[in-house]
């Protein structure tokens, strides 16, 4: 359990044991308060930031970082998280970079799961459904649950991922 990565205001994030395995991400607040963050609180944010920013600008940001986003972290993409966090309003810079880092720690273990067919897709499919297919937060946190990995692969690829 080390920190990954700190922020300006003290918080940081960070993997430790979760249900399953070793990869759950933890965020610490200013204040210490340490949890892990939900598909409802990124959904949230992110939903807010497009509303704010546009739809495209703000996915586009995170498929950059979908893209390089392998099953390690890597220094210079969380820098390049930090750099894409500054493009925003001075009072979105914090909210972006913790946003974008928390979804890259999340698809890195989503591609570290044992046995994955999906990988960081899966975060990728919900951030589509809710961006661009009207779905509500909770609907796109909780629309693939019960369904075969072979049903969630295909949704991807109709979307092109």
């Amino acid at each position: 359990m080390s920190i990954i990565k700190k922020f300006t205001n003290g918080a940081f994030l960070e993997y430790d044991r979760g249900s399953f395995d070793d990869w759950c991400v933890y965020f610490t607040s200013p204040t210490g308060l340490r949890r892990p963050p939900r598909d409802t609180d990124y959904f949230q944010t992110i939903k807010d930031i497009a509303a704010k920013y546009g739809t495209n600008r703000v996915y586009e940001d995170y498929v950059s970082i979908y893209d390089i986003t392998g099953k390690k972290v890597e220094e210079d993409v969380l820098k390049q998280i930090t750099l894409i966090a500054k493009t925003y309003d001075a009072d979105d810079v914090l909210r972006v970079d913790i946003l974008l880092s928390i979804l890259y720690m999340a698809m890195i273990a989503e591609e570290r799961k044992a046995n994955t067919r999906l990988g960081r897709r899966i975060k990728r499919l919900g951030i589509h459904y809710l961006l661009f297919e009207g779905a509500s937060i909770s609907q796109a946190a909780n629309f693939m649950r019960g369904m075969k990995w072979q049903q969630i692969a295909a949704l991807c690829e109709a979307r092109g991922f």
